[in-house]
């Protein structure tokens, strides 16, 4: 297959939002695809991440990490698609790879970006999730960021989602004492002792997460997986025994804030308990994947790292999904299957 004539839909940025992205910020349109160059190949599309961070890049601020999306530009983030044409001898046509050109039916890409991937344990999605940027994040926040040492007490919000999931199920594996997470409402609560192993839930819709982390760890914790930031962290910092350390993996309690979002009350905390707060992007941590997939994928297989996804079909439906997952809407890692 060549890409002569073929035309692909695409998700471009049609506006900036101002606080919570709105469908009107998004378009679907259609762009005729070009003809793939010496070692490029042309991916079809099947599964695409959806992911908080990206709706900082729909705003037009300077960034250390990626640049924002451009208006009339079409939108990009992980994927998973099958290769139909290939100028390269390294990725032949037929394979299943990830890369970073989501948000469009079609994409052509270097072969040096777009790689193959290993479906015989796993479901290729799991490339996205557990097995991707998302998982390699809990893995580098617990093992190196604010590393788990035997018998902590540890807490991770969000815990629900695709980051707090894994980093939780981690932090045991690590041999941790005791293991706390918050969610929002009581289903998410209830599934992350139920399934996700964790010793106690806090529903932060119910009441005031200081006084739920309180009541869950009377002692203190060790090790906080933020991934909220706002209430959450104060709530951490004032749990936190002496020598306690966090990873400050995201904040998406403030990602649509439209003025600037004030910090914890109680840093001189940090101080006085002699705390670590360290940020992590997990851009930085991508060598560790070769290590961390050999490793998670067989947690995978034998059910010993249990994942959950929500999944909306169709790349028409990724604007909502997006806007769902800064809601809460998702359970696991939110994805978009393309037919």
């Amino acid at each position: 297959m060549t890409s002569n004539n073929l035309i692909s839909r695409e998700i471009q940025l049609a506006s900036r939002p101002s606080g919570e992205p709105v469908a009107a910020n998004f378009r679907l349109a259609e762009a005729k695809v070009p003809e793939p160059a010496e070692g490029q190949v042309l991916v079809r599309n099947t599964w695409m991440s959806v992911d908080p961070y990206m709706r900082g890049r729909m705003d037009d601020a300077p960034s250390m990490i990626l640049p924002p999306f451009e208006i009339g530009a079409p939108l990009e983030g992980s994927a998973i698609g099958e290769v139909v044409a290939s100028r390269s001898a390294d990725v032949p046509v037929g394979a299943l790879v990830s890369h970073f050109l989501g948000w469009r039916d079609h994409a052509v890409l270097d072969a040096a970006g777009a790689a193959v991937i290993d479906t015989s344990l796993v479901p290729a999605q799991s490339y996205l999730g557990p097995l991707g940027p998302t998982g390699l994040t809990a893995y580098a926040a617990v093992t190196d960021v604010a590393p788990v040492r035997e018998g902590d007490v540890v807490y991770v919000s969000a815990a629900a989602g695709a980051v707090g999931s894994v980093a939780g199920q981690l932090a045991r594996t690590l041999g941790a004492a005791r293991v706390i997470g918050s969610a929002g409402g009581p289903a998410k609560a209830g599934l992350l002792v139920d399934r996700f192993g964790f010793d106690a839930a806090l529903d932060h819709r119910a009441g005031p997460i200081t006084a739920q982390l309180a009541e869950a760890a009377p002692d203190g914790i060790d090790v906080y997986i933020d991934n909220v930031g706002g209430d959450h962290l104060e709530a951490a910092i004032g749990a936190m025994r002496v020598g306690g350390r966090a990873a400050l993996v995201g904040a998406v309690s403030g990602y649509n804030a439209t003025a600037p979002v004030p910090g914890p009350s109680n840093l001189f905390t940090v101080v006085e308990r002699q705390l670590t707060l360290r940020g992590m992007q997990v851009s930085a941590y991508f060598h560790l994947f070769p290590e961390f997939i050999g490793r998670a994928a067989g947690w995978l297989a034998d059910r010993s790292l249990r994942t959950e996804e929500t999944v909306v079909d169709g790349l028409d439906q990724a604007p909502a999904a997006l806007i769902g997952v800064l809601r809460g809407a998702n359970t696991g890692k939110m994805l978009v299957r393309l037919p």
